[in-house]
């Protein structure tokens, strides 16, 4: 019997999350673009986490997506508690699927899938194939669970456990919550909670509260991917524990009114015992969303006090780009663009000095920055550029005109900078992985080379930000002095391994480093000459 259930159990886990993946990959690689962009306020949140959740079949993937993008900083606490509640809606489409009678002919879907997944080589064939697979394995888990569950109404034990749910339902929440946190999927639960139902091993005023209890277990998900994150990102997944909580508190006190509404309305619509749970998990979410989502503010109020801190993630949506002036105005439209590509290289000054501060205490807290901080290059890079390609549709003078072109050439050469940073913290955390030593004085060299190119980049973004000619001219004798000290370290990094000072492996990462800080003087140069040569009109 054990054996049976967690074998189906097994299945039903893998299946979910394979169908999941399938759905995810057939939807393609916007759904971090979709929450970040149709989340401008609480009601917008819960329609897209209801959307995102029934594309991916999980709520625990959409809140660590929405952790993810909280501590990153594209989101606010506000709209995240929004698309949390939306999955939580979201999430009980899997309950109604589960609830569907397709067991007699689970096998034959689950060959169509397999045909799909092996008979062809399109990608998009193979990802309905993963999707089709994945849905029967659903049910021939679920009907092996079943199996395996049987012989317990003979078993006065647990008939015991399952009357103890009726009488103190605190009980029955305790079990939902303990048992979705070990097995860290509330679908599962859910369809296991239907299996025993439908079997008649428990009655329905039991079956409620273990219900509830499953509700409040998947938020461990969301809080175990906010443990490492952002104060912000771990006050979202406080959130979701908190909106579970009070939901089920308010279900509790009114646990014999929901019971007799479920029974009521199951009589009326002739639903059978699977589909009661999946009826009764639906309502339970959906009421409460719209009981909690006015007081969103308030939620965000009281997990800011449960967590306390100040918050180091990074507002990462652009600040300056209206594209109402893009018409009206296209020369002011122009100059927000410019702010908000300075604001891009001060994010590229912040990477280097993390990259640097990673490279001389090696606390991996510098690793997240960068991350986060290269994140949101790629992200202003993206809608800067759209902003500037609308912005040429326009009629622009002839300086507007120069100005344009040069700040789309900066754009780039601030995105490699970005990306040089990364390969920076790569090449320090190989150096930390493979446990190589830099001696003290190659460790003196590279700081004297960080902070002179950490100068340079500093310099040419203030060049961009004036658009002053004397500024961009100082880059331009810096980089002078970047290349002479880049010639100089490699003579002395070559004169200690002639002489056995320096290891083969820790010389590799040496040159590497050097070689990438020698390249972003070289983007930092860029910047400055087209600041001199696209703009002749400024004089100093």
């Amino acid at each position: 019997m054990l054996f049976e259930f967690l074998g189906g159990l097994g299945l039903f886990l893998f299946a979910i999350k394979y169908m999941g993946d399938g759905l995810q990959k057939a939807a393609g690689d916007r759904l971090r673009e979709l929450i970040d962009r149709f989340t401008t306020n609480p009601l917008m949140g819960v329609l897209v986490g209801i959307v995102v959740t029934v594309l991916i079949q999980s709520s625990s993937g959409t809140t660590v997506i929405v952790v993810g993008l909280v501590s990153a900083g594209f989101m606010t606490l506000r709209q995240a508690i929004g698309v949390i509640m939306g999955a939580n809606i979201g999430t009980t489409v899997t309950a109604f699927i589960i609830g569907l009678d397709v067991g007699a002919y689970s096998y034959p879907i689950m060959m169509l899938g397999a045909i799909l997944l092996f008979f062809f080589k399109k990608s998009s064939i193979q990802n309905i194939g993963q999707i089709v697979f994945g849905f029967a394995g659903l049910f021939i888990g679920l009907e092996m669970m079943g199996d395996g569950m049987k012989p317990l109404r003979e078993w006065d034990a647990f008939i015991d456990l399952t009357v103890s749910f009726s009488d103190h339902p605190i009980l029955g929440v305790v079990a939902g919550t303990i048992f979705t946190v070990i097995v860290q999927s509330s679908s599962a639960t859910v369809g296991i909670l239907q299996e025993l139902y439908a079997g008649q091993l428990i009655e329905l005023d039991g079956a409620l509260p273990v219900l509830f209890g499953d509700n409040i277990g998947t938020t461990i998900t969301a809080i175990l991917a906010a443990l490492a994150a952002s104060v912000t990102a771990r006050r979202a997944a406080a959130a979701h524990v908190i909106f579970n909580l009070i939901g089920s508190i308010i279900f509790l006190l009114i646990l014999p009114l929901f019971v007799n509404y479920v029974e009521w309305i199951s009589g009326i619509l002739n639903i059978e015992e699977r589909m009661q749970i999946a009826f009764a998990h639906g309502t339970f979410n959906v009421i409460n969303t719209l009981i909690q989502l006015p007081f969103v503010g308030v939620i965000a109020y009281i997990v800011t006090k449960i967590v306390p801190g100040e918050d180091r993630a990074i507002e990462f949506g652009a600040k300056h780009l209206d594209k109402s002036l893009i018409e009206q105005s296209p020369s002011i439209a122009l100059g927000q663009a410019k702010q908000e590509i300075v604001r891009m290289g001060e994010f590229a000054v912040n990477g280097l000095q993390e990259s640097m501060n990673f490279l001389l205490t090696s606390d991996t807290k510098h690793v997240g920055m960068t991350v986060q901080l290269e994140d949101a290059i790629n992200n202003l890079d993206r809608v800067t550029t759209e902003y500037l390609v609308q912005l040429s549709k326009e009629a622009l003078s002839r300086i507007d005109s120069r100005l344009h072109h040069s700040l789309l050439e900066n754009i780039r050469d601030i995105e490699r900078i970005g990306d040089h940073f990364e390969n920076l913290v790569e090449l320090i955390q190989a150096r930390e992985s493979n446990r190589v030593k830099f001696s003290d004085e190659a460790m003196a060299e590279l700081k004297e080379m960080y902070e002179l190119v950490l100068d340079t980049v500093s310099e040419a973004i203030l060049a961009l930000d004036k658009q002053s000619k004397d500024f961009a001219r100082e880059v331009l004798s810096k980089e002078d002095r970047i290349d002479e000290l880049e010639r100089v370290l490699r003579k002395r990094h070559i004169y200690r391994l002639n002489k056995g000072e320096c290891s083969g492996s820790a010389g590799i990462l040496y040159a590497d480093i050097i070689s990438n800080l020698e390249r972003i003087g070289d983007h930092a140069v860029n910047i400055a000459e087209s600041i001199i040569d696209e703009n002749p009109y400024l004089t100093t």
